[in-house]
């Protein structure tokens, strides 16, 4: 139930719905009740596979966009576009970053970033956020 807890929190802390897949991946780290490898993958996977639906929304249903529930604001894509346009496919390793992160997946779905490099850079970044997570966890314990 834990490693579930933890998937649903990151796959949801990458949408724009509010979680924080920090505080579980980290009281599970302090719990130690699983491997560190194991929730290390976990919160990965979840949280890629979230920025996935960003890059799917930007890709597919942006002619969308218009309705009140889509759930970017207008100046979020564009900022994101901005983003995106100057620094390239580079900024998706900050996939994981307040604010910013979310937009940036949408923008490479809407930009038709290929899939592949979407996935493997942003795979990276995210897990070497949570890396960072639990190396900072595990010294402070």
């Amino acid at each position: 139930m834990d490693l579930l807890a933890l998937f649903l929190a990151a796959f949801i802390a990458a949408t724009l719905l509010p979680a924080q897949s920090e505080i579980v991946l980290g009281a599970l780290v302090v719990a130690g009740t699983h491997p560190v490898w194991l929730l290390l993958a976990v919160a990965t996977i979840g949280n890629v596979l979230g920025s996935c639906v960003n890059w799917a929304m930007g890709r597919f249903l942006m002619r969308f966009a218009d309705h009140p529930q889509f759930p970017f604001r207008p100046a979020q894509i564009a900022r994101a576009q901005g983003w995106y346009a100057r620094y390239g496919w580079w900024s998706l390793f900050f996939a994981w970053a307040p604010i910013i992160g979310d937009p940036l997946t949408l923008a490479a779905g809407i930009l038709r970033e290929p899939f592949w490099r979407f996935a493997l850079v942003v795979t990276l970044g995210k897990f070497g956020r949570y890396a960072v997570l639990v190396a900072a966890v595990q010294a402070a314990g």
